[in-house]
């Protein structure tokens, strides 16, 4: 650490140090929707912080947590369980808030420790390991006490070159949140399109509409498609109307009845079978599992959000990794969880161009028919809720629920004509190629972010003569 900072404790430089609390009732009077969140652990993650599963309370039941409401730049840790000492930062568009009895809040003198250096602090490695040692002592399971928590050693230099640090790190921080933002964009129009299309049947109602008002079927279906008025349609150019016609004739005008509902004329009630198979993964050995090499997908690697992550996945060596030659996977190849809690969750892969291997109870899509690229229509697929409750519905075990790759191909679709099939993948084929570079963009600020994370935070880099302005 650099001769002239000082290492000091966090009571003495914080307002509240300090667990949350569950409304009574528990999960019984968690709502989907509200004014007030509930912060929960598995929202938590020392990357920042993630929707999945915030849930919501009621203002009756906020008012009785008023003492662990949360601020503006609040720090929040993780205390109990396998989740133990992740942090984040509180965030602005998440507020009014509480925190439950897993999570405590580090609140700041804000102009003595300033809360995103500590947040960086607290989230470095060595940081981690040092949490996670104290949380595993004298106790059954993962536990951080507020007395480790007020007693635990933070350096401070002066607020500026804090803030300076803080600037650096969190304008890369930004630059992520942002691609992930254009990537939650594009998945929307994907999926957007995925529904119109082959859950709504809207160029396909629309046809039905113009025939019974005595209008052009054709031109009905074009707007319906493109989102484009009857007049906007003779403004574009004679190839790019071509084209949007040669799509809506694609599309019948009549719905029949089926088992799933009414369904366009000429499509069929099938099985996920008629457009891809699932196969498993590679059974490798625990012992064969290396710290560095070839990585390879677990279960655990699939987040739940739609992606993959690659960090911190087990590795395997180039002997085993040629045996297991048939099983790498490739950019946007589509994953599936067939094991235990994320039983059914997905995630397209981005390699970033390192070569990467499946394990065993983990699915990956290939079709003869569509080539690798079916994955984007599965994907959409997959996402919807009625699909993903089928394919857990199949799910066979008590200890934890397990899904084989008949299972998952015996789930019922509506397979619609494989020409709009082949359509919806060139269509959205420059989405997920978008997408997929984001991902690698991020991939690589990533690892900048965390090469530079110890060397500022220990003073090795000098930032005195950082220029940007810092709030």
């Amino acid at each position: 650490m650099s001769d002239d900072w000082s290492y000091v404790r966090l009571k003495d430089y914080c307002t509240k140090i300090g667990s949350g609390s569950t409304p009574r009732g528990g999960a019984n009077v968690y709502l989907d929707s509200g004014n007030v969140c509930l912060i929960r652990s598995q929202n938590i993650y020392n990357d920042g912080f993630s929707e999945n599963g915030l849930v919501f309370i009621s203002n009756s039941d906020a008012e009785k947590l008023n003492n662990v409401e949360i601020e503006l730049n609040d720090v929040l840790i993780n205390i109990t369980g396998d989740s133990v000492a992740r942090v984040c930062l509180a965030p602005k568009d998440k507020l009014p808030a509480r925190v439950n009895q897993h999570v405590a809040i580090i609140r700041t003198v804000k102009n003595e420790l300033d809360p995103k250096f500590v947040r960086y602090f607290l989230t470095d490695n060595n940081t981690q390991n040092h949490l996670l040692t104290l949380a595993g002592t004298g106790a059954t399971r993962n536990a951080l006490t507020k007395g480790m928590l007020e007693e635990f050693l933070v350096p401070k230099p002066d607020i500026l070159i804090q803030k300076k640090i803080s600037k650096i790190l969190s304008d890369l921080d930004e630059k992520i949140h942002l691609n992930n933002q254009i990537n939650q964009t594009l998945e929307s129009i994907a999926q957007a399109i995925f529904k119109s299309w082959f859950i709504d049947f809207d160029p396909v109602r629309a046809k039905i509409a113009a025939k019974q008002e005595g209008n052009d079927p054709e031109l009905a279906a074009m707007c319906a498609i493109s989102g484009k008025s009857v007049e906007e349609l003779k403004q574009m150019s004679e190839d790019d109307f071509a084209e949007l016609q040669a799509t809506a004739a694609l599309f019948p005008d009549e719905l029949v009845e089926s088992e799933l509902g009414d369904v366009p004329k000429g499509w069929e009630v099938g099985c996920v079978e008629d457009i891809a198979t699932a196969k498993g993964g590679y059974a490798f050995k625990g012992s064969q599992f290396v710290k560095k090499g070839y990585p390879v997908i677990k279960i655990k690697n699939i987040t739940g959000d739609g992606e993959v992550d690659i960090q911190g996945t087990q590795c395997i060596e180039e002997k085993i990794a040629r045996t297991a030659a048939k099983f790498m996977l490739h950019d946007c190849d589509l994953v599936m969880a067939m094991t235990g809690a994320t039983v059914g969750k997905i995630g397209l892969v981005n390699t970033h161009g390192k070569s990467i291997y499946l394990n065993q109870r983990v699915a990956k899509f290939e079709s003869e028919k569509f080539g690798g690229k079916i994955s984007y229509f599965l994907f959409c697929l997959f996402n919807r809720k009625e699909y993903f409750e089928q394919i857990v519905g199949t799910a066979q075990g008590s200890a934890q629920p397990n899904i084989s790759s008949s299972g998952i191909e015996s789930t019922s679709i509506i397979v619609p004509n494989f020409e709009l099939i082949n359509l919806f993948i060139k269509n959205t084929d420059s989405i997920f190629q978008y997408w997929l570079k984001n991902g690698s963009t991020n991939n690589f600020l990533n690892q900048i972010r965390d090469t530079l994370l110890p060397k500022l935070l220990s003073g090795e880099i000098n930032v005195s003569n950082f220029q940007d302005e810092v709030a």
